[in-house]
This record gives C-alpha cells, structure tokens and sequence, in this order.
C-alpha cells in the first residue's frame, strides 16, 4: 500500500467509529482509577498505579491511530471502483470455479465471511488490481491463485 491516505467501507468506518467510543469510555474509567502519586502507598499499590498508567498510555495511542484514520479515510474520498482498494467490494474467481463477492477492509469483523482485510494475504494480493488480473496469494495448505472478476458490485453474470 501506498502512503495516500486509504478510503474505507462504510462498514469499516462503524466498526472504526464504535471501537473509538468504546475506547474512549474506558479511557475515562481507567483515568478515574488513577490517583495522586503522593497518595500511592507501598510497593503494591504503586505498580498497580504503573499498570493503569501505561494500560492508559495504550488507549490512548490507539484513540490517536483510529482518529488519523477516519480523518485520512474522509480525506481520501470512496473506494475506488478502477482498481482494488480499501473499501472495495470485488468479486474473485478462484481455481475451482466459484466466484465470491468480497469485501477488502481494514476491521475483520468476527462474523463477517465476505470480508478479507488488506493485510491479509488476499487481501495483500489484491490490492491495486484489475478486473482480468489474476492475483497470486499465500495459503496454509501453498501458493494459490484467484482472478479479479469485477469491482464494485456483484459479480457479472456468466
């Protein structure tokens, strides 16, 4: 991937946007937990102290890394429908025929079998393709191959 800023699926940015509210909630509580280090008592107390400052430190750059990419992702505009991006839905054909609509993203979502995200290994693979271009990925079980069908809507019908 380039360093332009990427656009992502509106799916992704939910996913994004509701893991910044979570975060930012526990941040709160995490700092309410937080006391004056003269009133930190002995030895026990003072890397209990440590632990949330640093489980704090954590929340917080991660707070920092979602907000510079949904500003990024609103900079870079839609997923482009030319050639495979973040946030594209393109269809693929894999060696045995079958075809799958899938949808690259940044955010794997637990449930979500359509989605592969761009650090994957199709996902990777993917990225900057055409509809034609046949993509080489690695498996578990090897090498395999897959062809870019189309992008930006349901696979044509054959």
């Amino acid at each position: 991937m380039t360093g332009d800023p990427q656009p992502i699926s509106a799916q992704a940015r939910r996913g994004l946007e509701q893991e910044l509210t979570d975060l930012r909630d526990e941040r709160r509580l995490v700092a309410g937990t937080l006391h004056d280090s003269v009133s930190v008592g002995d030895q026990a107390d003072q890397a209990d102290e440590l632990q949330r400052a640093d489980q704090l430190e954590r929340l917080d750059r991660r707070i920092e890394d979602i907000t510079v990419r949904l500003r990024q992702a609103a900079e870079a505009g839609p997923a482009p429908t030319d050639e495979v991006g973040v946030g594209s839905t393109v269809s693929v054909r894999f060696p045995d025929g079958s075809v799958e609509s899938l949808q690259v993203g940044e955010v794997a979502e637990a449930l979500d079998q359509t989605l592969v995200t761009a650090d994957s290994p199709l996902g990777r693979a993917l990225l900057g393709h055409r509809p034609g271009d046949t993509v080489r990925y690695d498996t578990p079980d090897g090498p395999a191959t897959a062809v870019v069908v189309s992008i930006g809507g349901p696979p044509p019908s054959s």
